[in-house]
């Protein structure tokens, strides 16, 4: 009785793709555990009000926040305050998109004034003001 030795060492051509597939899904569960948690945007404090709309679910839509030190975002990214205008124009007005303000309550009028002016020499007419709605019941 005689071994074949020679065919014990050949090589395997097949790819045990097994674990890259054990990989993709946790990355995909480690993706949609954390893309939530993501796109909260920035974090103000919003003054109350007794009657209150929420923001729209769909993409096409813009969310400019002006925190109480006076710094400005653009969904979740910093704008400095000399591009502010132009990138009002291709954010919003070239993609046809809605823009949204959500100012702190804290925040000095004359910047929320300042903003909304960049907003309008930017071409945009309508704009929606975010706040929340306001925890006391007044009767």
């Amino acid at each position: 009785m005689s071994f074949d030795y020679q065919s014990k060492r050949e090589y395997m051509a097949d790819i045990n793709l097994t674990p890259l597939v054990d990989v993709v899904f946790v990355l995909l569960i480690i993706f949609m555990v954390t893309a939530p948690l993501m796109t909260q945007g920035v974090d103000v404090e919003l003054p109350q009000t007794r009657t209150v709309k929420n923001l729209p679910m769909d993409t096409s839509h813009v969310v400019l926040s002006v925190k109480k030190d006076g710094s400005v975002f653009l969904d979740e990214y910093e704008v400095p305050q000399d591009r502010l205008e132009q990138d009002l124009k291709r954010l919003v007005t070239t993609a046809g998109k809605s823009l949204y303000l959500r100012a702190d309550k804290q925040t000095p009028y004359g910047e929320v004034v300042r903003v909304m002016g960049e907003i309008k020499a930017a071409g945009i007419e309508k704009i929606g003001v975010v706040a929340e709605e306001d925890k006391k019941k007044s009767k």
